[in-house]
Order: C-alpha cells, then structure tokens, then sequence
C-alpha cells in the first residue's frame, strides 16, 4: 500500500490523471450527443480514420495531432453532409472504417516495418503522458466545449426532432457537420492520448449509461461526465497497483457500468410517466 500512494503522487502518474480527467470530461460531454443522435459507429469509424493519419503522419514526417485531425475532419466533414442519411448507413461507415484501418497498417508497414507504433496508436500510452499533451488536451478541449455550448440548445432540438426542428427553421445539416467536426477535433486530441480503442469507450459508454439512467438532457451529461471522470481515475489507480494496462481497465469498467445502468435504469427513472428530452427549456 506504501508503494501504491509513493506511485501516485509521482509525476508522470499525476500528468496521466489530469490528462485522462480532462479528455474523459470532453468525452462524455460530446458523447452525451453521439449517443442521442444514434452516431456511435461514425464515431468509432472516425477514431479508426484518426489512426490512419496518425500513422500517414509519421511516414510523411509530420505531427502525429496534425495527421489526425486533418483525416477526421475531412471524415467528419463527409458524415455529416449525409445528414439524417448518416443514421441508416451503416455499411458505408463500415467500409470507410475498415478502409481507414488498412490504410493505417499499410502506412505503418512502410514506416517501421514493426508493430509497436501500432501498439502507442491504437492502445495509448496514457502513463506516459508530457506537459505539453495535457496543454493541448486542455487547449483542444475548451474549444469543442466552447463550439458545442454556443450551438447547444439548436442541436439538441435536431437531435430530438429533426423533421420539426428543420420544418421551424432550424439548420439541421448546418449543425450536423459542425457537430461532427468538433467531434472529430474531440477524438484527434484524445488519440494521442488514449489511443483509438479507450477513445471510443470513454465517447460512448458513459454518455449511453447516463441515458439509461434518466431522459434530462442537462442530468443525464452530469451522470456522464462523473462516470467518465470515475472510470478514468479508477482504472488508472488499478493501473497502477496493479501494472495491467490503463486502457484495458478503462474498458471493462465502462463496458460493466453500462451493462448495469441498463439492468437497474427502470429502478431509477420516475414511474408513471416519461421523462422528456425537452425538459431542457
């Protein structure tokens, strides 16, 4: 037990926790809308896109952050032109998904001729996290947070009610694609932290444990950024006193509490009656 807190208020452990904190808030905030606008496979094709680039950015010699968001956005920007369409095309995700991915191994063959940046890429290497990736977390960060508050109520009308939201004026598309560039700008940052597989945990699962739990918009992102926050610095202390991998633990305990607030979330939610989305105004 000495050991475990004589590990913990090490440097490199704390930089994992504030890293892992902040992109585990942004996360859950951004995926509180992937989730209620059904894009959680786009999301996960765009963190398979982010690996592609990352690993294009390397053989061209470049930054790995710059390789990245400028394949998911131009992703991002594709998906979101789609619009409503988005929602049923799976298949085409799919594909531009598992395209995305031979790319990624094709340009990391031709670079290293190994597997271990494959290994930093997919899976992070949270504990090895600098001063400057928790600046550009925090830089990156706050601004899809500013982005996503200053269309916030419009969005979540589209998200709810598209065919209404469009037919009273409000420019569905429009805020489509912007929401899909801030979370491609989201997933980007994230990456070269967490990696591509946490990611997509940390996008996914505590917003859609959150929605289990209650319909309030504004509840629902505060259950998600705790559990968020939760998974992150539990799985990173199990890291630590335990030496698995930080992402793995993540994982599991994310993928566990969003099988459990499915099983308990009718316990939760008021009976009698449904809770609306539109409570939010």
């Amino acid at each position: 037990m000495a050991n475990f807190f004589f590990l913990l208020r090490q440097p490199f452990v704390e930089s994992a926790f504030i890293a892992g904190t902040l992109i585990a808030v942004v996360a859950a905030i951004v995926g509180y809308f992937v989730v209620l606008r059904a894009q959680a496979f786009a999301a996960h094709a765009l963190s398979h896109v982010g690996f592609a680039g990352a690993t294009l950015a390397a053989l061209a010699g470049m930054s790995g952050l710059l390789g990245m968001t400028g394949f998911t956005a131009a992703a991002a920007l594709g998906i979101g032109a789609m619009g409503e369409r988005a929602r049923g095309r799976d298949v085409e995700i799919g594909m531009v998904l598992s395209f995305a991915l031979g790319l990624g191994v094709l340009f990391l063959r031709l670079y290293t001729n190994s597997a271990s940046e494959t290994v930093s890429v997919l899976f992070g290497s949270i504990l090895s996290v600098t001063p400057a990736d928790i600046i550009y977390t925090l830089i990156f960060g706050l601004a899809a947070l500013i982005a996503l508050a200053a269309i916030f109520r419009p969005l979540l009308f589209s998200s709810i009610d598209p065919e209404v939201a469009a037919a009273r004026g409000v420019p569905v598309r429009a805020l489509g694609i912007a929401f899909m560039l801030i979370l491609a700008v989201n997933v980007a940052e994230a990456i070269q932290v967490v990696g591509v597989l946490l990611v997509f945990a940390l996008i996914v699962a505590p917003a859609a444990a959150a929605q289990h739990l209650t319909k309030r918009p504004l509840a629902a992102i505060g259950i998600a950024v705790v559990f968020g926050a939760l998974f992150t610095w539990i799985g990173l202390a199990l890291a630590v006193a335990t030496a698995w991998p930080a992402s793995f633990v993540i994982a599991a305990i994310a993928a566990i509490t969003y099988f459990i607030a499915i099983t308990f979330g009718h316990l939760v939610r008021p009976h009698g009656r449904t809770p609306c989305h539109h409570h939010a105004w």
